[in-house]
């Protein structure tokens, strides 16, 4: 009993500390890495940051660092549908379906490419989202998107979200 017991014993023991070498289990997490994902882009676009891009800016980088997941113009691949077929067409999962564009823009910094997320600049970021943005029939080709154009453009699903409300005050039970 002691010849299995005891090993199995030592080996739980180390797990912990093989878990926190591995996968940083526990740890802090490093001010450049908390830098990158403490923030949000709301609608008005206020934290958007400096630079720019247009949807023909946007074709050169989408090819190189999106059509292998999203497809050559953001229809098929392998992930996300990007782009309504039918322009138009207001389509859940794709760019028209968000209310703002900085959605779009916030998602795309923080989140892509998969392979490894945050690495793109502001204005390969601003022409991606240009670039979908133009696919789905939203601004033109030569639209130049920045910190002032983009929370200004007008999403065709705008009004298709119900604004948050805050939560009520939960009432008092009667035998209080």
């Amino acid at each position: 009993m002691r010849r299995v017991f005891f090993p199995l014993l030592l080996v739980a023991a180390c797990l912990p500390a093989l878990a926190q070498r591995t996968y940083n289990l526990g740890s802090v997490a490093p001010p450049e890495e908390v830098k990158v994902m403490d923030h949000v882009i709301g609608p008005a676009g206020k934290e958007l940051p400096p630079g720019s891009g247009t949807a023909k800016d946007g074709t050169a980088v989408y090819a190189r660092q999106c059509a292998a997941c999203h497809g050559q113009n953001g229809i098929g691949g392998t992930s996300a549908r990007l782009v309504t077929p039918e322009p138009g067409k207001i389509r859940k999962g794709t760019v028209n379906y968000y209310p703002y564009a900085t959605i779009a823009y916030d998602f795309i910094s923080r989140s892509m490419p998969a392979n490894k997320p945050g690495s793109l600049t502001a204005d390969e970021v601003y022409s991606v989202t240009a670039f979908l943005l133009f696919k789905n029939g939203i601004i033109k080709e030569d639209d130049v998107m920045d910190a002032k154009s983009l929370p200004a453009v007008q999403m065709p699903n705008r009004n298709g979200f119900v604004p948050a409300q805050p939560w009520p005050a939960p009432a008092k039970p009667s035998w209080y």
